[in-house]
């Protein structure tokens, strides 16, 4: 049977097109802000989409920070989406300086001039470790982006995947059971939906083996 996911609703982005993009790969998932259905479920998925501070602001107000960390000390895997990504390093440029969730250290910067910002479009991530959320999905396949900030971790062994927008940045990231994703692979075709049933079938055993 497929691992049962959470995407936690807090309120921001279109959350029914990553339930349905797990459900098209057999996966069961459900979006929900209850905290019982997000205390109970085997794995965690944390969108985010706009700014990082708003989505950080809309997340605490919940009370979802709070659960996330208690959740993430319990082992089980958490997998950030764009914004979501984001959140879990220390810290965003944006708008100032915003506090992240410190999951991973580094911060959110904002790609530089003369780049075209916000980058919108498909580009490709060249995997550089092995990792359950790589399975099965060659390297230099395309996935869709659309944002204007990058992570930039302290530790580049965390870094699971790169991509090429002016210079090279991290936009696919994980240590333990702590993963994160800057492009939307609900909107990635094959590539994301094989990466979104990656997170779902995969044992939780193999994300503390890391």
């Amino acid at each position: 049977m497929s691992a049962r996911v959470a995407i936690i609703d807090y309120g921001v982005g279109n959350l029914r097109s990553v339930e349905k993009a797990f459900q098209a790969g057999g996966c069961a998932a459900v979006v929900s802000a209850d905290e019982g259905v997000l205390r109970r479920a085997a794995k965690l998925v944390l969108p985010g989409v706009g700014a990082f501070r708003a989505c950080m602001s809309a997340l605490e107000e919940r009370g979802f920070d709070v659960l996330l960390r208690e959740r993430v000390a319990e082992g089980v895997p958490l997998l950030g989406v764009c914004v979501g990504m984001q959140m879990l390093f220390d810290e965003s440029e944006e708008f100032g300086q915003s506090r992240g969730l410190g999951f991973l250290s580094g911060r959110v910067r904002r790609f530089v001039e003369p780049l075209r910002v916000p980058q919108v479009g498909w580009n490709q991530v060249e995997w550089q470790n092995e990792h359950p959320l790589a399975s099965g999905i060659e390297g230099g396949s395309f996935f869709y982006f659309v944002h204007s900030f990058y992570c930039d971790a302290d530790d580049s062994g965390v870094v699971i995947g790169k991509t090429e927008y002016g210079e090279q940045y991290a936009s696919v990231v994980a240590r333990g059971n702590i993963c994160g994703v800057q492009f939307h692979p609900e909107k990635s075709q094959s590539a994301g939906l094989r990466l979104l049933k990656n997170f779902a079938e995969s044992r939780r055993e193999q994300y503390r083996e890391r």
